[in-house]
């Protein structure tokens, strides 16, 4: 289930733009990170980008395992045009011996490729026994 979210098991949003601060930080709601929280083990993950805009776009995609010592494990790094309707299946990936998953982070877009600003997606993450 999405952390923050209506408690679906599945996340549409639209790509923002940061705001600017004097000093050249990226501050305010971008909408680049949606985390899953993750409430049993499981054996893999498989991650789910579906682009949701009648126009195609480049989407930075970036997804992490975080575990529940603080730590993390960067899976996806890729940078993906999908026509709409269509995305990518990530994974599966298996889980870390010797860690607990507590959340799946999904990072879509980035200040320094600006090209997906604006455009909407669907994602989801599945954990399989």
């Amino acid at each position: 289930m999405p952390i923050g979210g209506s408690g679906g098991t599945t996340v549409v949003k639209r790509v923002g733009a940061p705001k600017v601060s004097p000093i050249g930080l990226a501050l305010g709601r971008t909408n680049w990170n949606t985390d899953f929280a993750v409430n049993k083990a499981y054996n893999t993950y498989k991650l789910f980008f579906t682009a949701q805009s009648t126009e195609a776009a480049r989407y930075p995609v970036q997804a992490y395992l975080k575990f529940s010592d603080g730590t993390n494990l960067q899976v996806v790094n890729e940078l993906i045009t999908p026509p709409m309707g269509s995305g990518a299946m990530f994974g599966p990936f298996a889980a870390v011996q010797g860690k607990t998953v507590s959340q799946v982070n999904f990072k879509i877009g980035a200040s320094a490729d600006p090209g997906s600003t604006g455009f909407s997606y669907r994602i989801s993450v599945q954990g399989c026994m």
